[in-house]
């Protein structure tokens, strides 16, 4: 019988390694790694996993901003993540992204498998140490308006990722394949929207909310 795939992502060699160690196996097979948000895309493209398992902070796009897009592809894996992330606002904005798992990474090794074999059988897994709260936060619709992150259209949200990782808008406009000038129109206006004034407010609002580390 065909082992479920699954595509690991995340930008810590270490962390891929260990993932891979602990899943390839006689149960699942890893059939691919991603480093960053874009080469996740391209990945799961390519690959068609059955499952993704995530960082949520990512150079070039984070986790949850690449999981909106794989949902958008005719297939759609579960998408697992597997983060560093305590708080509720990541967790309730990851499950809107279309989460079947949030695993805490200090809780992997007694937790992921299982939450990948729940996944596969169409439930939702959520960390021990969180799931109270999660569940009582989806229960009374917590959650939705997460911040004013939200308020901005994933256009964007890409452009306040790239912005924050120090690119420039020339180098922007050519990942993104659209003029200088829609760059800096797109900047103005996040910054107008999140009242920030300066890029170095910019950076660290996202360094704040996990966009960047």
């Amino acid at each position: 019988m065909k082992r479920p795939s699954i595509l690991l992502a995340d930008d810590h060699a270490v962390v891929i390694e260990g993932l891979r160690s602990m899943l390839d196996g006689p149960e699942f097979e890893v059939v691919g790694v991603a480093g960053d948000g874009r080469s996740l895309l391209e990945a799961a493209a390519r690959l068609q996993p059955d499952v993704i398992i995530t960082d949520i902070t990512m150079p070039s796009l984070n986790g949850i901003e690449a999981a909106r897009k794989i949902h958008e592809q005719s297939k759609k894996p579960k998408i697992i993540f597997l983060t560093m992330h305590l708080e509720l606002v990541y967790a309730m904005a990851a499950f809107a992204a279309g989460a079947s798992g949030y695993v805490l990474k200090s809780a992997a090794g007694e937790e992921l498998i299982n939450a990948i074999r729940d996944a596969l059988n169409g439930r939702t897994y959520i960390s021990k140490q969180i799931a109270p709260s999660v569940q009582h936060a989806r229960e009374v619709g917590a959650g939705k308006d997460r911040s004013a992150i939200d308020g901005l259209t994933r256009r964007q949200r890409e452009v306040l990722q790239l912005l924050a990782e120090g690119l420039q808008a020339k180098e922007i406009a050519a990942m993104l394949n659209m003029s200088s000038k829609t760059v800096e129109f797109h900047k103005y206006r996040i910054m107008d929207a999140l009242g920030l004034h300066t890029i170095a407010d910019l950076i660290r609002y996202a360094l704040r909310n996990g966009i960047v580390e």
